[in-house]
């Protein structure tokens, strides 16, 4: 079973080709870091969810969920400090204006000259790396001279109101957690949950980045899944906590996802590149087809977000213990844009099987859009279409299947592994007189008859 990574022509290409990732407003060209899910990746994209909302909020007793708005009140962002330090240090191709993040133009630069021992951008500040871009002579994708590095703010700014003058700023979320942090006396005040405790959103976030050539893992618009675990730092040892939920997240990945471990890594942050609003963070990596890249983060944001907030807003958002001392929780936040889990995921389980001269997504059952395909062997048999049918039909109430009776029987496997379907299922001549039919397996193609009553049986027992 050959398992070479894709490059990212090949997953862009498979992506299309089978439904899970189009360019969104393809018709008029398309928009820039902006992509829609089609009908395969929708159903992918809906599993990593479930499967995320399970492990860290339903399977937990204490954890809650919320979903809060995407316009938040403006002082919300002024209080995080978004709109002051939520920046990507810039640089402009002084011949065609373009602009490129400066720190991806000096790793990029570093690699490919072999200098990535040298200190990396991320231990830089702005400053830094306008000296280092100046006194190396980078340049810029098309080959041109590059400005000096500035501040650029990746909030995107609307208004509400529809009367000129009389409209307000607001700004799309930058981040699902503030409306956790906003929210914290109401989910105290209405359950019974305790610290310590945690809270989890999924939701969609803006950013106004310029990074373009790395499909879904940098977008305008991304889903994220965020946690804000709160917790007295008086009775918690933040250090182990952090550790614990580190454990958690690599066993998602790894457990869960089906991810190889080879393929994942811890990197800290360096003090330069950590958060204002952070004491400790870490990134957990992925190997994607363009090098090692943040998957999944955390960190550790002490008291900051909700001190600021009760500070702007006036409101106390302050904790009680059992002694009536009162303090402001601290919190430790796992925080995952689903859209690079779901990449990763496609990624890790796209390979080319040279053998038979196939492309397979081995996405586990669990993730896969479809667990099982129906396939009567003739279209054109009305007896073979109608038992067919009613096996689809049963299995559908169970299990998420598909139906297809395109083309030939060969033609149809192909298109299901490459969709990522487990097992297919093809009703013949001898299903009619024994009730019996074909079960393949994508994996390792071997075929076996069972009978047509025990398909929910067998695909239970080879999840």
């Amino acid at each position: 079973m050959q398992k070479n990574p894709p490059t990212l022509d090949e997953l862009v290409s498979l992506t299309k080709r089978r439904g899970f990732v189009f360019q969104t407003s393809s018709i008029y060209g398309g928009l820039a870091n902006s992509y829609d899910y089609g009908p395969l990746g929708v159903e992918l994209m809906r599993n990593i969810k479930n499967l995320w909302w399970k492990a860290f909020i339903q399977q937990r007793e204490d954890m809650v969920g919320i979903d809060s708005q995407i316009l938040l009140h403006p002082k919300t962002w002024v209080a995080s400090g978004h709109t002051t330090a939520f920046n990507d240090p810039l640089v402009e191709d002084l011949v065609t204006q373009k602009r490129f993040r400066a720190d991806h133009l000096i790793q990029e630069w570093q690699e490919k000259n072999n200098k990535t021992s040298e200190k990396s951008p991320e231990e830089m500040s702005v400053e830094d790396m306008g000296k280092y871009i100046s006194a190396n002579k980078i340049m810029s994708p098309d080959n041109n001279t590059v400005s000096a590095p500035k501040v650029f703010n990746l909030l995107f700014e609307t208004s509400i109101g529809s009367v000129a003058g009389e409209k307000s700023v607001v700004y799309l979320r930058g981040e699902t957690a503030q409306g956790i942090f906003t929210n914290f006396t109401n989910i105290t005040n209405s359950t019974r949950i305790q610290l310590p405790f945690g809270v989890g959103q999924i939701g969609k976030s803006f950013r106004n980045e310029v990074t373009t050539g790395q499909f879904v893992f940098r977008t305008l618009e991304f889903e994220q899944a965020e946690i804000e675990y709160f917790f007295d730092p008086e009775v918690t040892d933040w250090q182990k906590l952090l550790e614990d939920w580190k454990q958690a997240m690599w066993n998602f990945v790894t457990q869960t996802l089906g991810v190889r471990e080879e393929n994942l890594r811890w990197r800290k942050h360096t003090d330069t590149e950590r958060s204002h609003y952070s004491k400790d963070t870490y990134d957990l990596d992925y190997k994607f087809p363009f090098g090692w890249k943040e998957l999944w983060g955390i960190a550790y944001r002490t008291d900051y977000d909700l001190k600021q907030h009760q500070t702007l807003s006036g409101e106390n958002l302050e904790a009680t213990d059992l002694e009536n001392r009162r303090f402001i929780p601290h919190v430790i936040e796992p925080a995952v844009g689903l859209n690079r889990v779901f990449m990763m995921v496609l990624t890790e389980h796209f390979w080319e099987d040279a053998e038979r001269s196939r492309t397979v997504l081995s996405l586990p059952q669990q993730l896969a859009p479809n667990t099982v395909a129906v396939f009567p062997l003739a279209r054109n048999k009305p007896e073979l279409v109608a038992v067919a049918k009613e096996i689809y039909v049963k299995l559908a109430q169970e299990v998420p299947t598909a139906w297809d009776d395109r083309s030939n029987i060969g033609k149809r496997y192909l298109y299901q592994d490459e969709a990522g379907t487990p097992f297919c299922v093809t009703v013949d001549y001898q299903t009619i007189e024994d009730q019996t039919v074909t079960i393949r397996n994508r994996d390792t193609t071997e075929q076996i008859r069972i009978a047509s009553s025990e398909i929910l049986e067998y695909l239970k027992k080879n999840s």
